[in-house]
């Protein structure tokens, strides 16, 4: 009973956080027990950190630019420098009978300026080149941060951006937008049965499998351990519903065989629930309604694709 685990509670219990109140729920019917170690692994698979790589990188383009701005001071400096040098010794020219020593004088400070000139350029030059390679790691960095390492999906990070980004597009057209939820079906047993490698092939071929229905308005991402998120736009509930569980089927007709020691699977299946985001007052609970959903279709005997009834 520690103040972090009431606060885990209170978000898997209380709809914060339907994802890890749906583990908690499996593992009790698996008759598991839930203890600290599990809960720990629960809680990082469904609230992922922050990515420390990014900021690290967002940190040192900071001080990238910070140091091209600096040269880029003294450059400035330095010609400002030598151009207020060069008009005294203009001025001095002109009111000096003698010109022999304001020449060599002038001669030795140009000299001087022009090393300075050339040390700075080479400062420019080599923090324009920090600044662009650290732009690019920093690019490829938040890429990455944004992509499932397993699936090459986009990871739940990326989707959640997305989705509000949809959402806000549909609003303007005035388009349809469904949310859904899908889980490999008994997929401890898999784990449990022919280990966690050949587990996560499986999860590859149903993200390739979903991934065939994905397209310029139809978005899949990996949102933690077997389970898969969808967003549909400019598509109903119903007819979302149908390409869910065309999906479905297609995955259960299929006879799959652990390579390594050439046993099957034996079934392999996924459950689903499908929600009309609009139906509910925001993204947050329409993606609960779409879990909730896949809950029911997991109650009421798996391998099957429930829609959200929205209340009244």
């Amino acid at each position: 009973m520690t103040q972090a685990n009431l606060a885990t509670a209170h978000s898997a219990f209380a709809g914060l956080n339907p994802g890890l109140e749906r583990r908690i729920r499996r593992q009790l019917e698996c008759g598991e027990r839930i203890s600290q170690s599990w809960l720990d692994r629960a809680i990082a698979v469904e609230m992922p950190v922050a990515d420390d790589a990014v900021d690290q990188l967002a940190q040192q383009l900071e001080a990238g630019i910070s140091h091209f701005s600096r040269s880029t001071r003294s450059a400035r400096d330095a010609n400002s420098d030598y151009g207020n040098a060069l008009a005294e010794h203009v001025d001095a020219l002109d009111a000096t009978p003698d010109t022999n020593d304001v020449i060599a004088s002038l001669a030795d400070y140009a000299r001087a300026m022009l090393e300075r000139s050339r040390k700075a350029e080479e400062e420019l030059r080599m923090a324009e080149d920090e600044a662009a390679s650290l732009r690019r790691n920093l690019d490829r960095a938040r890429r990455d941060a944004e992509v499932d390492f397993l699936t090459g999906l986009p990871n739940r990070r990326a989707f959640e951006a997305l989705l509000e980004k949809e959402y806000r597009e549909a609003q303007a057209t005035v388009e349809q937008l469904c949310v859904a939820f899908c889980d490999i079906d008994l997929f401890k047993q898999v784990n449990d049965t022919h280990g966690h490698d050949a587990g996560d092939r499986v999860i590859c071929v149903v993200a390739d499998l979903l991934r065939a229905i994905s397209g310029e308005k139809c978005h899949i991402a990996r949102h933690g351990g077997e389970e898969f998120v969808l967003l549909m736009r400019g598509c109903g509930p119903k007819e979302a519903l149908t390409r869910l569980d065309t999906e479905r089927e297609a995955l259960a007709s299929r006879k799959l065989v652990n390579r390594r020691t050439k046993e099957p699977f034996g079934l392999i299946t996924f459950s689903g629930g499908v929600a009309d985001v609009f139906a509910y007052p925001d993204t947050r609970s329409a993606l609960a309604a779409a879990d909730e959903a896949l809950y029911e279709a997991k109650q009421s005997g798996r391998d099957r694709i429930v829609l959200a009834r929205p209340s009244a």
